[in-house]
């Protein structure tokens, strides 16, 4: 059992460190250490700065807030450059913009920000006769976020949804940055807001009613997605509807395209399984539509008394198969789209005469959509060899067109609307970059690392055109790499404040994520996790080699379990990189895997091993960044989180800069930024707040390799 003695807490030195800075010079805080003792596998272990998981302790607060004022010390020279970085970046972007309409039912809903303001306006106006957008018929605010905001540090926005009769908005807000979200309702007529109708709420739904909701909410201590509730907003209170007991599975509500069913999705990394009901029928029980089988993945829609089914069954990389509701087991099971090994059927939606997949292959997203009439398929083209394409939101089920949100890492965001019909593209709009942005300025191509073990490692790259290929430029190095979550070749308004300066800016596609298919994230997990981190340094070493850029010059950044990433290269090769930033960074792996109280582990367990096994524990142990730091020289390091993260805790970094202050033997800046004040595990909320903190890294980032200006 684990075992704590804590000593006196030292809290008066904490604050005369803090205090002295100005007098003497930045002096890095240093942690007391307490012995804590866990045993694991037979196994004695001490953590000295376990302590620091007290979140209502005051000496753990002042030791946080000690290193914000070394941070803010050592980075006193950055605030010119960080301000300046800050109003070239904010310069660029369009403060009062409109999105796109886009129509459900009767309404053109839309969202718009205003200069000043920190978060945008929730919209619609009713559509003109014929359905067409009509923008002299009246606004009507739905939520304006910067009203909900006053008083508030954080305002985070959950899920939004109109009644079937477009009387009722059904909205969740989070105001700790601890993603506990509270549900409500607004009158849209009368704009009366409900009291909260329930708390740590991570999903909701309408009935088609106007009068029954189903929300899901998650557990008080391990924040699982565990309960499906119904409420009958004319009369009754919540009732509970299912209960996820099985701790590897969380749940999520929603209705499918035609809005025919109430769909609630069961899901563990490895397994999925779906609950239907008749939407009109809010009343009734759920049904299973396929019981859970181990490895069987899949998720279904609807369509004139046909449920289409994704499935892994006999298709690693998904197949299209459709079923009677009536009868919709593998028996009955017809073939729609066979499995292709070489793509990855990321998705489908079906709307009344066309179904329009998504797919992904060699790292780069596809659209096909059939005219389920003539039987004719047309594929979704793009200009560029490398870009991004997503699903654009298109709700009406009649719709005859599909809207898709196209990019690159040089051509802004530009939304379309496709003719399901023709393959006709309209452009409806490009997020406007200003300050006189011309894209013929930069480049973007993909290039392939090889990979220790032979396998090509993806990378998308852009940079401005003239940077020489000898080694001496720059280069931004950035990944993910975990839970099968691709990243996508995007565009970025605070990214051309690298490029203009001559740094080259990298994205490796290493294996954890998809883009390369279902096995790539395979390849990337468990007992084969060590090839995320391998795949990372071997697609450094590329760049390093082709002369894109050179060790010293070569600044790498990850988040989350991207700042896992982060902390085991920077274990395994702290002479491969000069600068580091490592964001809200899972670095404590086995303490936090060993703990199944804490938020997330137990439903990880498929993604990482589950250490109570030996085997899992040992291979986990050998990659965890915390556990593997040791004495020597480091590169210059930046850690960002806040206190209120809900994903990874504050401690893990503040534990992984505490014992890297007594280890490392060079001079380079060893640094803790963390939000004291509500934050969440994405940052600030506002979207100043958040520009200011990008501004403040890009700045560190830039000086480490000799950009001041």
């Amino acid at each position: 059992m684990p075992s704590r003695s804590f000593r006196p807490l030292g809290l008066a030195a904490l604050v005369s460190a803090a205090l002295s800075l100005a007098a003497q010079g930045p002096v890095p805080p240093l942690a007391k250490q307490v012995e804590h003792l866990s045993v694991w596998h037979g196994e004695k272990v001490n953590d000295p700065w376990f302590w620091l998981r007290e979140k209502a302790s005051p000496e753990v607060v002042a030791y946080l807030n000690a290193e914000n004022a070394y941070t803010e010390a050592m980075t006193a020279d950055l605030k010119p450059f960080s301000e300046a970085l800050y109003k070239e970046m904010l310069g660029r972007i369009k403060q009062t913009d409109l999105s796109v309409p886009v129509r459900r039912g009767a309404f053109y809903y839309y969202s718009r920000t205003e200069e000043g303001k920190q978060y945008p306006i929730q919209c619609r106006r009713k559509a003109a006769k014929g359905g067409t957008y009509d923008e002299k018929a009246p606004e009507e605010v739905l939520l304006d976020q910067n009203e909900l905001a006053k008083g508030l540090k954080f305002l985070g926005l959950g899920g939004m949804s109109v009644s079937d009769d477009d009387r009722t908005l059904l909205f969740s807000t989070d105001t700790t940055g601890f993603r506990q979200y509270k549900l409500f309702t607004k009158n849209l007529a009368t704009g009366k807001v409900s009291a909260a109708l329930a708390e740590r709420v991570t999903s909701s739904t309408w009935a088609s009613d106007s009068r029954h909701i189903f929300f899901v909410t998650e557990d008080d201590v391990t924040k699982r997605s565990n309960q499906l509730w119904r409420l009958d907003l004319a009369s009754g209170k919540p009732e509970l509807v299912f209960e996820e007991k099985d701790e590897l599975f969380g749940i999520h509500v929603n209705r499918t395209k035609d809005r025919k069913f109430v769909v609630v999705e069961s899901r563990s990394t490895d397994t999925w399984e779906s609950r239907y009901l008749s939407a009109a029928k809010p009343g009734g029980a759920f049904k299973v539509l396929l019981p859970r089988e181990k490895g069987h993945k899949y998720d279904i829609e609807h369509r004139e008394g046909t449920f289409y089914i994704r499935t892994n069954k006999n298709a690693k990389n998904f197949r299209l198969v459709t079923a009677p509701v009536a009868t919709p087991g593998p028996k009955h099971w017809k073939a729609f789209l066979p499995h292709r090994p070489e793509v990855l059927l990321e998705g489908m939606e079906p709307f009344q005469d066309f179904l329009v997949v998504a797919e992904k292959s060699q790292g780069l997203s596809h659209f096909r959509f059939q005219d389920l009439k003539t039987g004719r398929w047309q594929d979704v083209r793009f200009p560029e060899s490398v870009y991004a394409a997503f699903p654009g939101g298109t709700p009406e089920y009649t719709s005859k067109t599909f809207r898709f949100v196209y990019q690159s890492m040089v051509t802004p965001q530009s939304i379309y609307d496709c003719d399901m019909g023709s393959g006709k593209q309209t452009l409806l709009k490009q997020i406007e970059v200003l300050g006189g942005y011309d894209k013929s300025q930069y480049a973007t191509e993909r290039l392939w690392a090889p990979a220790r073990d032979g396998v090509k490692v993806p990378l998308s790259v852009v940079y401005k055109k003239g940077i020489k290929r000898d080694g001496t430029a720059p280069l931004f190095l950035y990944a993910y790499g975990s839970y099968g979550y691709g990243q996508s070749a995007t565009f970025s308004i605070p990214r051309l404040s690298l490029l203009d300066r001559g740094m080259v800016y990298v994205i490796a596609h290493i294996r954890g994520g998809n883009e390369m298919g279902e096995a790539w994230h395979d390849d990337g997990m468990l007992m084969k996790k060590m090839n995320t981190f391998t795949d990372f340094i071997d697609s450094a070493e590329f760049l390093v080699k082709e002369k894109w850029t050179a060790q010293d010059r070569l600044v790498i950044e990850g988040g989350s379990a991207g700042g896992l990433l982060m902390g085991a290269v920077t274990n395994l090769r702290p002479d491969l990189f000069k600068a580091v930033h490592s964001a809200v960074p899972f670095v404590d792996v086995m303490n936090t895997m060993m703990d199944a109280s804490l938020p997330l582990t137990v439903g990880e367990y498929l993604e990482w091993g589950n250490p109570n096994e030996k085997a899992a524990f040992d291979y986990m142990r050998a990659y965890s960044p915390y556990d593997n730091l040791k004495k020597g020289a480091y590169p210059a390091i930046l850690v960002t989180t806040s206190f209120n993260d809900s994903q990874v805790m504050y401690w893990e970094p503040a534990k992984y800069i505490a014992k890297l202050r007594t280890l490392k033997t060079d001079s380079n800046p060893l640094l803790l930024r963390i939000k004291m004040d509500p934050a969440g595990h994405g940052g600030a909320s506002g979207r100043y707040d958040a520009l200011k903190d990008k501004a403040f890294e890009t700045a560190w980032m830039l000086k480490q390799v000799g950009i001041a200006k």
